[in-house]
């Protein structure tokens, strides 16, 4: 082992430039570039309700104007809309959890352990 030398620290070593990366290493580096970086698509926001009532959707903005009105017209709001039929006079109600058995329980827990370790029941 090199004994320490304090006249160049550590955040001030001095880097060799001369060093070649092999292309393999450098090929998976910049693979590992590509795979790392977000996919980034231009998109195009369309009100298809109204001013009170915005209604959005996002298209993809790089798309033939035919395709694009085609889409519009195919996404008829009243079709592709999620309604839920709910009464105004009734809100919903958050149901509690349904416990089971203690026995229940512990079989259900003993079976899946016999699976995960690869036991035979």
């Amino acid at each position: 082992m090199l004994p320490p030398n304090f006249e160049f620290p550590v955040y001030e070593a001095m880097v060799e430039e001369d060093e070649e990366i092999p292309d393999e290493i450098r090929w998976m580096l910049q693979q590992e570039r590509k795979a790392i970086q977000p996919h980034h698509e231009e998109i195009e926001i369309i009100n298809m309700g109204t001013d009170e009532d915005k209604k959005e959707i996002k298209i993809r903005a790089l798309l033939d104007a035919t395709v694009k009105k085609s889409v519009i017209e195919l996404l008829d709001p009243e079709v592709v809309e999620h309604h839920l039929p709910l009464k105004p006079e009734c809100p919903p109600v958050k149901q509690k959890l349904k416990r089971k058995c203690r026995r229940t329980l512990m079989q259900v827990f003993w079976s899946h352990q016999s699976i995960l370790n690869g036991w035979s029941t």
